[in-house]
């Protein structure tokens, strides 16, 4: 316990030095938003606060006065440079832990004078707090419309691999892949991956590079294409859709193991279409991951209600490899020749998909492919006797 005298000049220092006794509260520009997110089948409210201090001295200066203090405008800058800096981002399925949520982010606009007047405000009735005024811009694909769609839950993931691929061929396979980023399904509709991807020209961001024509490899823009449709097929296919269209390579491509497991696209002759038999939207996400050179299409939409199960395939009909063939590649000197593709048997693969519906009854169709054999490609310089 402190003496009588020791009390006393505490005492006495309080009074002359208020701050000594108990500081005040700093005076700080509040932001409360919320946003939505879809998390477990549900839309959720997430709660965003932010707060920037203001000038202590510019709010005292501000009740003295009765109006806004010039102080306070380095505090309320800086609140406005983060606040309209943030744009507005389409909701985006993520997972998490095993969990997928779906978030969105609201683009910001500070209203700076109704901030002004709240400021204002705040400081004369001895708040130690006023609230951020700002309009919200939503992003074009939120939340909400998902909701609406009937968007909420994982449907299911196609994914492959195009590790070893030359530069050309990766350019191709992301430019494809940020196409069908981000693509709604609609119910009843039938995907057509040609309609969708549009125009595979050095217009539309695709470059050349090598592709099946004629028993050899040729370049033409889009060449590596086949890895997108193949792994958007894999994601279409484990969901149940069932298939309008698809066709396998004349040979088999080490790129879409497991043989058969793929789809093939080379318009106008050949296409990949698949009708989503659902009652809800079909919301379609590419990603990546250029390190691993890993291609991921994921589908969201209604909770499945049913289940599909999809066989390994079974291959038959073995075939000795064909004899090479030759294509101009100027990279090459005089004489010699460069190796661009391995030879392959010939072979066929079956592959059993098993779907079970909600009331138990149960369905299975077959993927087959048939390939031929196929010679080891390479390339030789142009005018090479061997081209043919």
């Amino acid at each position: 316990m402190k003496s009588p005298a020791l009390l006393s000049l505490a005492l006495f220092s309080a009074a002359l030095f208020p701050s000594a006794a108990s500081a005040a509260p700093a005076f700080k520009l509040l932001l409360h938003a919320q946003e939505p997110r879809i998390e477990g089948g549900g839309v959720i409210k997430t709660e965003l606060v932010k707060s920037w201090p203001m000038n202590a001295k510019g709010v005292q200066f501000s009740r003295q006065a009765g109006k806004f203090s010039t102080l306070l405008t380095a505090g309320l800058d800086i609140a406005q440079r983060q606040i309209d800096a943030r744009t507005p981002k389409s909701a985006t399925f993520r997972n998490v832990g095993g969990h997928w949520i779906a978030r969105q982010q609201n683009g910001w606009t500070l209203d700076r004078i109704a901030t002004k007047a709240n400021i204002l405000k705040a400081a004369l009735a001895g708040q130690d707090s006023a609230e951020a005024v700002f309009r919200i811009t939503a992003p074009q694909r939120s939340v909400q419309l998902l909701a609406e769609r009937g968007v909420m839950s994982h449907v299911s993931t196609g994914s492959s691999s195009y590790r070893g691929s030359p530069s050309f061929r990766e350019t191709n396979i992301l430019v494809g892949a940020q196409k069908l980023d981000g693509f709604f399904i609609a119910p009843g509709h039938t995907f057509d991956f040609a309609a969708e991807v549009g125009d595979i020209s050095a217009s539309t961001g695709f470059v050349k590079g090598y592709v099946i024509s004629g028993g050899t490899l040729e370049k033409e823009d889009g060449g590596g294409l086949c890895q997108v449709s193949t792994t958007i097929f894999r994601a279409m296919y484990e969901a149940g859709m069932p298939i309008v269209e698809r066709h396998e390579h004349s040979h088999r491509v080490e790129y879409y193991d497991p043989v058969g497991f793929e789809a093939t696209v080379y318009a106008p002759q050949k296409n990949l279409r698949m009708k989503n038999d659902t009652a809800a939207y079909l919301f379609v996400q590419a990603s990546w991951d250029r390190h691993a050179q890993t291609l991921h299409f994921d589908l969201f939409g209604a909770a499945p209600t049913r289940t599909v199960s999809i066989g390994k395939p079974a291959l038959t009909d073995f075939k000795p490899p064909a004899q090479p063939s030759y294509t101009p590649d100027d990279r090459v000197r005089a004489g010699g020749r460069r190796l661009l593709d391995v030879p392959m048997q010939g072979m066929t693969s079956t592959i059993v998909r098993t779907i079970r519906a909600a009331d138990g009854k149960t369905t299975t169709d077959t993927l087959k492919s048939v390939y031929n054999p196929w010679g080891a490609v390479y390339g030789v310089r142009p005018g090479d006797p061997r081209l043919r």
